[in-house]
Order: structure tokens, then C-alpha cells, then sequence
């Protein structure tokens, strides 16, 4: 979808949710979002990718992050239509929704150094990780609705024949080389998967991204939900570690990622060095994700892919990748 196309949509959806003239794209990825002035405040529109989620699974996206800021989880608030709805259908069928404005700024961005020194870095990645367990533990205390459709992070989402994020051990920019370091991953990955009988699963945010978590003042804010799911919960730390690997302070960050979330959500040994492992996960589904969505030979594919089969090499080798 064109970004023309993107704002004639946008005009149109917001019209459920009072108007806005003259919505601004902030970016046209998976999804097409907008910053909208509503009557009732200021707000991000969402055109959903069609295909990518089913209503069902939008549906209880919302209803997620509903419950979740009603719990006292910094998230953003999902918005109503005019009548009620929390999603509108749009003439060609297209999804769209509302998601109540929050301030501040992402805590980084991919391929760039985080700011700030060592003090900031700690405190903040101690902030996200009880962040993360806040979310974890509140989510546990929820009935979840009958229909409540969330995709598959678990063994078989990350590791099996057709991962959520494609069958990253194919992808055509691999050298043979490369393509023998990911499935030889695979399958190491998933033997001690298997083998993790006292894994925490239930729901996650499965994008814990320095782009998706928002700094005003110390307060820190989890956004964009798109790509929730059900899996392991130390997929969400391995995640907010994963554009990491090359920081100076990287073990003082994981420490203190660790360290603040098992302030409240206790971890025993098993679980702490599983980290890394799920760490590896995410480089790993991140190499499927680019599959669809760039050209084999593009920058971006190519980093990802390094980063895969370096944090590969070390973990199947005994290292320790958040050193």
C-alpha cells in the first residue's frame, strides 16, 4: 500500500473515531500507523496489514492492553468508535484501530549505540525488565476471554517446519556455510527447548524493541502489541537484549534486565542462563522476518544474518553471548 493509499484509508477510518483532516504517517510497515488529532485528544491510527492478523487475533490484542493498563501496566489505552467498537472495517475491508497517544521517546533505536553512559543504560534496562515481569505477572491474574486468538511463540512457532516469522534457515542471502551454522541452531535450540521442563509460558509481547519501549522523565512505556503472542516469557528479555550484542556494557545491561525483572517474578539458575539462549532465538526468527520484507542482498538482511550466525557460533560453542 502506497503512502497515498495509506492516508485516503486513514481519513476514511478515522472518521469512526470523530474525524481528523489531516492524519501525519509515522511509518508504513506492517502496519500503516498515523498520528491523528481526534476530538477526543491526540492518537495513533492503525491501518492493519491485511493478512498479517486475523480480526479475532486484533481483537484480543486490544482486549490485552485493556486489561493490562486497567492492572496498572504502563501501556497505551486502546480507543472506542463512535459506536462502541474498538476496531472499524474500512470499504475494502481493510482493519483499523485506535491506540490512546503516549509521550516521551524510544530508549534507542536498531543499529545505533544507546545514549547516555552505563548508569543510564542499567537503570533503564532494570526498569524494563520489571516492566516486562509487571506485565508477565498481571497477565497471569486475567481470565482470558472465550475466542481470545494470539499467534504462536512457543517450540514450534520459533523452532518448527513453518516458524511465525518464516524458516529463517532459508533465507536465500545464507551462504552454505551460514545456511549449515542456522540449522545446526535449529535443532540445538530446540533440543534444549525441549528439555527446559520448568519453562514460564503464557502471554508476551514478542517485540521488546528499544523502538516499542517509550522513556518520559524515569517512567518507561510498552508499546506496540501487534506482534503478541504465546510463548516463553524469557523470549521477551532475550528480544530486549538482541539489539545489544555490541555494547560496551552489555553484561552490566543484561544484569540489570535480569536483575529487575526477577525483582518481582523470581528466576531460578536454569532460567537465568536460559537467556541467552532465547536471546539467540530472536537473531534467529529475525532473519525469517527479513524473508518477506527485503531483498536477500539489502543491508539490513545482511546485518541480521551476521548477527545470527555470530550469536549462533558462541552459544552453540559454550561462550557466554551476553558477556
Amino acid at each position: 500500500m502506497s503512502d497515498a493509499e495509506a492516508l485516503a484509508q486513514a481519513v476514511e477510518a478515522a472518521a469512526h473515531w470523530g474525524g481528523c483532516d489531516a492524519p501525519k504517517l509515522i511509518k508504513n510497515r506492517e502496519n500503516a500507523v498515523f498520528d491523528v488529532a481526534l476530538p477526543t485528544g491526540r492518537a495513533a491510527l492503525r491501518l492493519h496489514r491485511v493478512g498479517y492478523q486475523t480480526e479475532a487475533a486484533i481483537r484480543s490484542e486490544l482486549w490485552w492492553q485493556v486489561a493490562l493498563a486497567g492492572r496498572g501496566v504502563a501501556v497505551p489505552l486502546p480507543l472506542a468508535t463512535g459506536a462502541g467498537d474498538p476496531v472499524a472495517q474500512l470499504r475494502d475491508g481493510r482493519l483499523a484501530s485506535v491506540i490512546g497517544w503516549v509521550a516521551g521517546v524510544p530508549i534507542g533505536e536498531a543499529r545505533v549505540p544507546l545514549r547516555a553512559g552505563k548508569d543510564w543504560q542499567c537503570r533503564t534496562y532494570h526498569a524494563l525488565g520489571r516492566l516486562l515481569a509487571q506485565m508477565h505477572r498481571e497477565t497471569d491474574g486475567l481470565a482470558l476471554p472465550p475466542g481470545f486468538a494470539r499467534p504462536d511463540w512457543g517450540l514450534e512457532g520459533l523452532l518448527g517446519d513453518v516458524p511465525f516469522w518464516g524458516r529463517f534457515w532459508d533465507h536465500p542471502g545464507l551462504s552454505e556455510a551460514e545456511r549449515a551454522v542456522l540449522v545446526a541452531a535449529r535443532f540445538w535450540c530446540r533440543a534444549r527447548l525441549e528439555g527446559y521442563a520448568g519453562a514460564d509460558c503464557g502471554l508476551i509481547h514478542a517485540d521488546v524493541l528499544r523502538e516499542n519501549v517509550l522513556e518520559q522523565g524515569r517512567v518507561l512505556t510498552l508499546i506496540d502489541f501487534d506482534d503478541s503472542g504465546f510463548g516463553y516469557r524469557q523470549y521477551d528479555l532475550g528480544t530486549a537484549l538482541s539489539q545489544s550484542l555490541t555494547e560496551p556494557h552489555l553484561a552490566a545491561i543484561s544484569a540489570a534486565l535480569i536483575q529487575g525483572y526477577a525483582s518481582l517474578c523470581p528466576l531460578s539458575a536454569q532460567d537465568r542462563a536460559m537467556v541467552p539462549l532465547f536471546t539467540l532465538l530472536r537473531t534467529l526468527a529475525s532473519v525469517g522476518w527479513t524473508m518477506p520484507r527485503m531483498e536477500a542482498d539489502a543491508p539490513p538482511a545482511r546485518a541480521h544474518i551476521d548477527r545470527a550466525v555470530r550469536a549462533a557460533r558462541i552459544v552453540m560453542g559454550g561462550g557466554n553471548l551476553l558477556a
